[in-house]
């Protein structure tokens, strides 16, 4: 058998270095794992990235990290889901929540018997009966309760935070643990003529800094993947035409709401992410349908607080490299490829990529078994994302600009073609290969644009209308009620700042 790795060196810094690194100084101690990044103050990260999903706990879990820590130091807030304005039409507004719909019976899902209320004249959409958009909307939050048969153990949070000083947090992380950082710019990637392996980094001040395994962090550059080894691009502006981006921060103007927004604009989307410093907004924009100017001017006429900095524009094409695991380096981040942070999955990539690697941590002879699948992994991650993602253009009734014609009219990925039929007949929808996105979040997004289908499960269509309302309503009540015994989203945060203080 071959030795263990025992070095790697990681190009780049920002969220996805230093998240690589601080997985990886968590999973073996500095006397058998070396880990070198190397990053320059010059270069400046994207750090668009301030929304996250759930599974973000799981990977601040797996590296022991306190939450009230975690909290006062990334300036994090609570976030219970994400709020579409005009996306299906324009006045429209639903929320994707973490949690689920209702509470599924008797073997069927909870939308099913919705579907058959809705017929008999429920007036309330779907997300009145999730318990985070229940309380999203009233701006409150709470922890999930441990206890499974009660209310609040359906809640799923994430959170918004300062994508910079998460990176920072996470570089203090890895230090502890025996990481070392390199302060400087790659010149040149030295290979081995035999083989094409990268075997060192030399810098601009002639230093050369060695090593057995490397990740590229090197965001849209792909200085190692994508430049040095020629792993090409797979490019998905058909079906994603966004190719540009003006961000800015701007002061608060409220309540920090626990739930991201994005609103549907005539040429594309803008965000809204609110940390506790400021809030993060962006406008993403194809620019064969607006022009920059436009499309900055569109972004601050949408802003409710006061501007804090100029607006930066950010390029981009919707794809990922051919593959993500080539010869001895992986892409992470950027470098592996770019989906707009519609539902924010970027970090969440990222860290599909670090552990996916870990749970195929190699041995120093890199077997080809172990690159191509995780190759395969990573695919279907981005393909399903992206089909998630694309939902959200192609399920509109807009009419009123060319960009949304265009979305309308478009032929769309036939795994996502096959999904859109099923759920129009009948309401059904599946999970693949545990997929990111769970059934509710489908059906969210589809009831969400006004994709209803005709009728429901046939079975539950035998069932008595009223019967079926009955308990139907009996859940929003106890969603509405569970809701308003919740501390504000404020009230929460405060805690956290007066135990930080004292």
């Amino acid at each position: 058998m071959a030795p263990l790795l025992k070095n790697i060196v990681i190009a780049g810094g920002g969220t996805a270095g230093w998240m690589t690194a601080a997985a990886l100084s968590s999973l073996l101690g500095p006397d058998k794992l070396s880990i070198t990044l190397i990053e320059s103050e010059e270069i400046g990260s994207i750090g668009v990235g301030e929304a996250t999903i759930p599974d973000i706990i799981n990977f601040n879990h797996l590296l022991g990290i306190d939450e009230a820590d975690f909290i006062r130091e990334t300036n994090a807030t609570f976030k219970l889901g994400i709020e579409f304005i005009d996306w299906g039409r324009k006045g429209d507004r639903y929320i994707h929540p973490f949690s689920g719909h209702g509470v599924d019976m008797n073997g069927y899902d909870f939308h099913q018997y919705w579907l058959r209320s809705r017929a008999a004249g429920n007036p309330h959409p779907i997300d009145d009966y999730s318990l985070c958009a229940v309380a999203a909307r009233q701006g409150r939050f709470t922890h999930p309760d441990t206890n499974p048969r009660t209310v609040l153990s359906h809640i799923r949070y994430a959170y918004h935070f300062d994508a910079s000083l998460y990176a920072r947090y996470l570089r203090g992380y890895a230090e502890k643990r025996g990481a070392h950082r390199v302060e400087g710019k790659i010149r040149s990637v030295g290979q081995a003529p035999e083989t094409g392996r990268i075997m060192h980094l030399d810098l601009e001040d002639g230093r050369s800094v060695q090593g057995e395994f490397f990740f590229d962090c090197t965001g849209f550059r792909s200085l190692l993947l994508g430049q040095t080894l020629g792993v090409g691009h797979i490019d998905w502006s058909r079906w994603l035409p966004c190719n540009s981006a003006q961000a800015v921060p701007s002061a608060h103007s409220g309540p920090l709401t626990p739930y991201t927004r994005a609103t549907a604009k005539a040429s594309g989307w803008q965000w809204r992410i609110p940390t506790q410093a400021r809030t993060g907004n962006g406008h993403i924009y194809c620019r064969d349908f607006i022009s920059d100017d436009e499309a900055t001017a569109v972004l601050l006429f949408g802003l409710d607080g006061e501007v804090l900095a100029a607006p930066r524009t950010i390029r981009f094409t919707a794809g990922h490299r051919q593959t993500f695991w080539e010869k001895n380096c992986i892409a992470i981040g950027l470098s592996a490829g770019f989906l707009e942070p519609l539902e924010s999955t970027s970090i969440y990539l990222i860290q599909e990529g670090i552990s996916r690697f870990i749970s195929l941590f190699p041995d120093s002879a890199l077997p080809d078994v172990l690159r191509n699948e995780y190759n395969r992994h990573m695919k279907t991650e981005f393909e399903q994302v992206r089909d998630f993602i694309i939902l959200h253009f192609k399920a509109t009734e807009r009419d009123d600009s060319p960009f949304w014609n265009y979305c309308r009219n478009m032929t769309i990925p036939d795994s996502l073609a096959r999904k859109i039929a099923l759920f129009r007949e009948g309401g059904r929808t599946f999970r693949y290969e545990d997929e990111l996105f769970s059934r509710p979040s489908w059906v969210a997004v589809l009831l969400g644009q006004n994709i209803v289908p005709d009728a429901c499960d046939p079975v539950i269509a035998s069932l008595p209308a009223d019967e079926v309302m009955a308990s139907v309503e009996s859940m929003r009540r106890a969603m509405v009620q569970a809701a308003s015994q919740m501390p504000t989203h404020d009230e929460v945060l405060k805690r956290y700042r007066k135990a930080g203080a004292a």
